[in-house]
């Protein structure tokens, strides 16, 4: 695999971070679409995506730094390029974000769907990258598709790739229902529903995270993860809400 894009003396661009890039610049480009859909400003849904980006990258940083201080002191740059995106810094930039959207006078629920089709656009570039750099590496495979990490390596299920599709397959999915869904908030409870399904599934392909307690025994940490995401959508799918009326 390749993980840095280009290495030519001092500049290297990684190729995790390119295709980072590439998915959220074009989530940002998609969201002043599905914006007009829901009824928002498009200008203010691509300035709250980006406000999401950074505060989901500054407070992974800042929880990178505060666990890890004195690895911090004596190698800052080299810590701060280690991924450091987790379940707690999700939750965190997740609270940040709908304090901002309330600051801002944007409504949740239709946020939230419009931002549905482009989170998983993300999340295909995303897939993506981990399969080219190699970060992602999946369980031994002889199917014809299976892909060694190392040349001359066992041949492993390519995850990455199986994510990309799904992920691409949910988008599509995604972006119909946006136009005719009944209630703000059903675009988002069933992006949850289907990303959370194709994790789960997803995840019995991809070498198990190994952790000593009795949860990650019966079940992969991105496993109970993407049950979570099943249940908050059963729970919002429950939940009364206002019928949409303006969509297009």
């Amino acid at each position: 695999m390749h993980p840095n894009f280009i290495h030519l003396g001092f500049l290297t661009i990684p190729t995790f971070g390119l295709f980072a890039a590439m998915g959220l610049m074009l989530a940002l480009t998609l969201s002043l679409r599905t914006a007009v859909v829901v009824g928002l400003g498009p200008d203010r849904l691509w300035n709250a995506g980006l406000f999401s980006i950074v505060a989901a990258f500054v407070l992974s940083r800042l929880l990178l730094v505060a666990t890890n201080f004195a690895s911090f002191l004596s190698y800052p740059v080299l810590l701060l390029m280690v991924p450091s995106l987790t379940p707690l810094g999700l939750l965190l930039t997740a609270l940040v974000v709908v304090v901002y959207l309330r600051l801002r006078g944007l409504p949740l629920l239709p946020a939230l769907d419009a931002w549905a089709p482009c989170a998983t656009l993300a999340w295909a570039f995303l897939a993506i990258g981990h399969f080219a750099e190699g970060s992602d590496p999946g369980m031994p495979s002889g199917l014809p598709w299976a892909v060694s990490i190392v040349r001359g390596a066992p041949r492993h299920h390519p995850v990455g790739i199986y994510i990309a599709l799904a992920a691409a397959v949910i988008t599509v999915v995604l972006l119909r229902h946006l136009r005719s869904r009944g209630r703000a908030g059903d675009t988002a409870a069933l992006a949850l529903a289907l990303c959370g399904v194709a994790q789960f599934f997803i995840s019995f392909l991809r070498e198990p995270e190994f952790m000593d307690n009795a949860l990650a025994t019966m079940l992969d940490p991105i496993q109970w993860l993407a049950l979570g995401m099943i249940v908050t959508a059963a729970l919002l799918w429950q939940q009364p809400r206002r019928q949409v009326t303006d969509a297009v």
